[in-house]
C-alpha cells in the first residue's frame, strides 16, 4: 500500500527516466531492490531480537518449572523461513505497484495526475451532506473515492487492535481462573494431606488444632478409571455433602450436589473417556485391597485445572470395605494463625504435605504475571509500531499526493486547521472505523486460543473483560494522536509558492 501511493508521486521521475532510455526492468529492478534492502534490514533486525527474546522466555520457563537444564535452539530454517514469508509478502505486495509503474508510456507520466472524476458520495445520494460541513464533506468524499486505500488502512490498524485484545487475553483468563478455581471452588485456606489414610475422628484432632476453625475431612483413593478401550490414572476424592470448603460446579458455575451412589466426572475426563452421564465406568483401585469397581456416572462438573472425579465420602468408604476413613482434611484457618499451623503441621510425623491456598495463589500471580508481562509488554510495542506505521505513512503520504490540492485551499481561505482537519480527519475516520473491527478480530483470536489451549492439565475459557478492549482503544488511539501531530508540523511548513508551480 505504502509503496503504491509512493510511486504514484514518483511517476514524473519515472517517465523522465524512461524517456532518457532506462528500461522497464531497470526501473523495476531499483524499486525491487528498495524493498529487498527494507525487508533484509528488518530481518537482521527481528532475527536478532527474536533470539534474544526466545532466550529469555526459555529463561522464564526454567524458573518457573526448575528445569535442571534448559536451553534455548533454533535451527537454521526457521529463521530463512521467517525471511522468506516476510521476502514473499514484501514482493507481492510491491509487485502490483512496480509493474504499474514500468508500463505507464512516458508522455503520460509526465503530465500531472488527472484529478479524480467526480460522482455524487453516498452520503450525497441519501441527501445527508447538509448535516456535514464542507470540511466533512472532503473528508467522506476521499475515503470513499479510494475504497481500496481505506480498507487496506482499517485492516492494518484493526491488527493491531487485534493484537492487544488477543495479548490481554491470557490476563484476563488467569484472572477468571483464579477467581473460579480459588474462590469458587477451592474455598479452603490450607489442606492436609496425611502419609496414609487415617480413622475418621482425626478430623477433630485437626479441629483442635490452633487456629483451625474449620476441619472437613476427604478420602483420596488413587484408581485407574476404563471405559471401553480407554483408560486413565486419576484419583478420587471423596467429599462430604454439603461441604462449605470444597465446591463443584457445572459449567454456569452453579452448584453439583454429590450423588448418594455413583460418581461425578470433571467435563474434561468424561471427555477422554468418551463416557457420558448413566454410563457404568469400570474402577481399578490401585491401593489397599485394589477392588474393581463397576461405579454409575451420575453427573459432570466443569473445572479449569487438572482431571478430578468426586464420590459421597461414605459411599466411597463403603465401596473401598473398610469404614470411615480419611486421607486428609480441609480447613478454615484463622489468618493470623496461619503461619504458627504451618509450622505445627510441618513439623507433625503423620502429615504427608500442606497446601496453603494464600501461597499457591501468590506464587501463581507471581510467576504468571511475570511472564505475561514480558509478552504484553511485546505485544504493546507491536501494536504501537503497526498503528503508528499504519496511520504515519498513510497519512505522510496523502500529504505528499494532496500537498497541491491543500494548498489550493488555502489560498482560497481555508486556515491551517481546516486544512489539517481534511488531512487528519481521514486518518482519524479510518481509525475509529477499524477499532470495532479490530475489536472483533480480538475477540475471534482470543476464541481460536480458548479452543487450542484445552489440555488435560488446564482449560482456558473465552473471557475478554472491558478493560482490554479499553486498553487496546487506548493505546492505539494515542499512537494514532502521535503520528497525527507529526503530520501537522510537516503540514504546516507547506511551502504554497512550490507546490502550485506548474509542473513542465
Amino acid at each position: 500500500m505504502v509503496l503504491t501511493r509512493l510511486i504514484s508521486t514518483q511517476r514524473d521521475q519515472i517517465a523522465v527516466l524512461k524517456a532518457f532510455g532506462y528500461s522497464n526492468w531497470a526501473i523495476g529492478r531499483h524499486f525491487l531492490k528498495f524493498v529487498l534492502a527494507i525487508v533484509l534490514l528488518g530481518a537482521a533486525i527481528g532475527t536478532g531480537f527474536g533470539l534474544w527474546l526466545g532466550n529469555s522466555l526459555t529463561q522464564l520457563y526454567g524458573q518457573f518449572y526448575h528445569f535442571p537444564i534448559l536451553r534455548y535452539q533454533v535451527g537454521s530454517a526457521t529463521i530463512v523461513g521467517a525471511i522468506a514469508i516476510s521476502l514473499s509478502a514484501a514482493l507481492l505486495g510491491a509487485f502490483g505497484a512496480v509493474r504499474r509503474a514500468v508500463t505507464m508510456p512516458p508522455a503520460e507520466a509526465m503530465r500531472p495526475e488527472p484529478p479524480t472524476q467526480f460522482r455524487r458520495t453516498l452520503m450525497e445520494r441519501l441527501g445527508l451532506q447538509v448535516f456535514l460541513s464542507p470540511v466533512g464533506r472532503i473528508i467522506l468524499r476521499n475515503l470513499e473515492r479510494k475504497p481500496l486505500q481505506s480498507i487496506f488502512s482499517i485492516i492494518g490498524i484493526a491488527l493491531a487492535v487485534a493484537l492487544l485484545v488477543s495479548g490481554r487475553y491470557s490476563q484476563d483468563v488467569t484472572q477468571y481462573l483464579i477467581d473460579v478455581q480459588f474462590n469458587t471452588i477451592q474455598r479452603d485456606d490450607a489442606m492436609v494431606t496425611f502419609i496414609e489414610p487415617r480413622p475418621a475422628r482425626t478430623r477433630y484432632e485437626v479441629a483442635q488444632l490452633p487456629g483451625v476453625l474449620y476441619a472437613e475431612p476427604f478420602r483420596a483413593v488413587a484408581a485407574q478409571l476404563r471405559f471401553g478401550h480407554r483408560s486413565h490414572k486419576v484419583g478420587i476424592l471423596g467429599l462430604n455433602p454439603g461441604g462449605e470448603l470444597r465446591h463443584l460446579v457445572d459449567r454456569q458455575l452453579q452448584p453439583v450436589d454429590l450423588p448418594l451412589d455413583g460418581i461425578l466426572l470433571s467435563t474434561k475426563l468424561a471427555e477422554i473417556l468418551k463416557i457420558q452421564p448413566e454410563q457404568t465406568l469400570t474402577v481399578d483401585v490401585l491401593e489397599g485391597k485394589r477392588p474393581l469397581l463397576k461405579i454409575p456416572v451420575a453427573g459432570l462438573v466443569d473445572e479449569l485445572v487438572g482431571l478430578s472425579a468426586y464420590m459421597d465420602i461414605q459411599a466411597l468408604n463403603r465401596l473401598m470395605q473398610e469404614g470411615e476413613t480419611i486421607s486428609g482434611a480441609f480447613l478454615a484457618v484463622d489468618e493470623l494463625q496461619l503461619d504458627p499451623l504451618y509450622k505445627q503441621l510441618k513439623q507433625t510425623p503423620a502429615v504427608a504435605s500442606v497446601a496453603l491456598r494464600k501461597a499457591a495463589i501468590a506464587q501463581f500471580q507471581k510467576t504468571i504475571a511475570e511472564s505475561q508481562g514480558v509478552v504484553t509488554s511485546i505485544q504493546v510495542i507491536f501494536a504501537c509500531i503497526i498503528a503508528f506505521g499504519v496511520v504515519y505513512n498513510s497519512a505522510r503520504i496523502s500529504l505528499s499526493e494532496r500537498s497541491r490540492e491543500l494548498a489550493t485551499l488555502r489560498i482560497i481561505g481555508f486556515s491551517r486547521p481546516q486544512i489539517a482537519m481534511i488531512l487528519l480527519g481521514e486518518q482519524a475516520a479510518l481509525t475509529l472505523a477499524a477499532i470495532p473491527v479490530g475489536c472483533a478480530m480480538g475477540y475471534g483470536i482470543a476464541a481460536l486460543l480458548s479452543k487450542l489451549l484445552d489440555t488435560e492439565l488446564y482449560r482456558l475459557p473465552l473471557v475478554v473483560r472491558s478493560a482490554s478492549y479499553g486498553f487496546a482503544v487506548v493505546v492505539v488511539l494515542l499512537a494514532a494522536m502521535i503520528s497525527g501531530a507529526m503530520i501537522r508540523r510537516n503540514l504546516n511548513r507547506l511551502d504554497l509558492v512550490a507546490v502550485l508551480k506548474t509542473r513542465e
